[in-house]
């Protein structure tokens, strides 16, 4: 690939971003096509924004010279260029898809109008949009219901106590945040939350959201009770926005398949961040986007053997009052050393996990000053050296990062 090649990114997110400012620190340009009219922002501090901590200028990014707000509508294989909502084309040498991924929204009775739109008071919470719909819309004493415990679940329900709203947080499995926590550390997530006045039901699917006038008023669970609702938050995941890419023909299966590369079945057209899936895996988190995108700069920039290998992603979460990181396998099998470290009083939480020598998970809540440590040892996958006891990993704050 030549740097007179035009390259065109679809997504004006971190990973969409991160290309531009790689490919520009190599010598190469790119057009970055957004839709949302905002400037680019870091969506992993949205909570932030709804907590009233950071103010949308905070978290945005550093917009490139070459950003067209436009909503992209196909992609023309053969001609090679891209058709938008506004009737423009937009041409490319080299493609590359950074869509990122829609929310889930769930199949609950009374979710949508006739309109098929979200009844007024039911927001998503994914984009930037979303957030400041949040914000206008909540106040001390309304009554908020967040649906899904996970990651996203967790962050707006204390965001919106932390704003005075009185938050039920409904959780279809047994614990929160149960694909990255363990359930030690899950149970201190569930402490802090029930410290800042968050109502939570486990193991509670909700099933209906019932409407007067076109706005929400309650929500049904499974045992027929029903919450009074002002807000509902639908926290229950995100899956690969991979439309544009089956309707160009490309191989698609969780997310838009990629090799080594990050190439899709069109040799002309690649894929990065939430909407890539690479050897099976779509990530859904920040640090493989920005991997990813690292690596597809240099692929691009004709850098001899660059390949993406995949990423050992650790999930943090640092906000004011809960600080945590998980990564690896955190639930240990028959035969793992098991190390942990906690302290009830300070509400903190340490854990390795060790297989044959080698560190293969952790979870941290409180302090996480051994973060980086930990991190760096189980991200090498080395074993683990003879004069280096995991009590010294747990307790060594010089690793931090």
């Amino acid at each position: 690939m030549t740097s007179k090649s035009r390259v065109v990114v679809i997504g004006a997110g971190l990973a969409g971003v991160r290309l531009a400012r790689r490919l520009a620190e190599l010598g190469m340009s790119a057009v970055l096509v957004g839709e949302e009219e905002h400037r680019p922002y870091n969506r992993v501090l949205l909570a932030e924004v709804l907590a009233g901590r950071y103010s949308p200028d905070v978290i945005a990014l550093p917009a490139p010279a070459d950003l067209v707000r436009a909503r992209v509508t196909g992609i023309d294989r053969a001609a090679r260029r891209v058709n938008c909502a506004d009737g423009s084309e937009i041409a490319y040498d080299t493609l590359v898809l950074a869509t990122g991924s829609n929310p889930v929204l769930p199949p609950l009775r009374g979710l949508f109008t006739p309109e098929h739109v979200l009844p007024e008071g039911v927001h998503a919470f994914r984009t930037l949009d979303d957030c400041l719909g949040l914000s206008k819309a909540v106040r001390p004493g309304i009554r908020a219901v967040v649906i899904g415990g996970g990651l996203l679940g967790v962050s707006a329900a204390r965001a919106l106590a932390l704003r005075g709203a009185s938050v039920v947080l409904a959780q279809q499995s047994e614990r929160l945040m149960e694909r990255q926590l363990d359930p030690a550390a899950s149970r201190l997530v569930h402490r802090h939350l029930l410290a800042l006045g968050v109502e939570i039901h486990t193991e509670s699917r909700v099933r209906d959201v019932r409407c007067v006038g076109g706005a929400v008023r309650s929500v049904e669970m499974p045992d027929g009770y029903a919450l009074d609702a002002d807000l509902v938050v639908l926290a229950c995941g995100v899956h690969p926005r991979v439309g544009l890419a089956k309707d160009a023909g490309l191989s698609v299966h969780k997310g838009v398949l990629v090799d080594d590369e990050l190439r899709t079945s069109d040799p002309d057209i690649f894929a990065v961040g939430d909407c890539a899936q690479h050897d099976g895996e779509v990530y859904g988190l920040a640090a493989p986007a920005l991997e990813q995108a690292d690596v597809l700069a240099e692929v691009l920039a004709g850098r001899a053997g660059a390949r993406y290998r995949g990423t050992r992603a650790l999930t943090r979460l640092t906000l004011t009052g809960l600080d945590l990181a998980a990564f690896g396998e955190t639930v240990p099998l028959p035969g793992d050393d098991v190390v942990q470290l906690a302290d009830a009083t300070r509400g903190t939480y340490r854990k390795v996990v060790v297989r044959d020598d080698r560190l293969v998970g952790g979870v941290l809540v409180g302090e996480l000053g051994t973060v980086g440590a930990l991190a760096r040892a189980w991200e090498g996958a080395e074993p683990l050296p003879d004069d280096g006891p995991l009590l010294h990993l747990l307790t060594n704050d010089g690793g931090s990062s």
